[in-house]
């Protein structure tokens, strides 16, 4: 948990919640509307969540820990919302990149 003197983590000089699992950018909570407005290009063959190039979200463009974007950021899934800048999954991921966490 961050407090006042806690870093505060800039997602589009990072990126790495989006290159740490395959597992991890899955649908769980979105309804039909949701899922259908991100691009097909994006989505898992079996449509179970993002389709990844290893580890790394399709949809991320750029350098983990340099300059990143979300190609879909207006309409990402729910689990990619959920990731707060600065939380522990966020750290987690920054951590496996061996990015600074503090």
């Amino acid at each position: 948990m961050r407090g006042p003197l806690s870093p505060v983590f800039d997602c589009q000089s990072c990126g790495a919640c989006c290159s740490y699992s395959a597992e991890w950018p899955r649908f769980s909570t979105e309804d039909d509307a949701q899922l259908d407005r991100i691009p097909a290009k994006f989505v898992a063959a079996n449509q179970s969540g993002m389709r990844c190039e290893g580890v790394r979200c399709s949809a991320l463009s750029g350098e983990v820990g340099k300059a990143t974007a979300c190609g879909i950021y207006e309409v990402r899934p729910d689990v990619c919302r959920a990731c707060m800048p600065g939380d522990d999954d966020c750290l987690m991921a920054r951590y496996a990149h061996r990015l600074p966490t503090s």
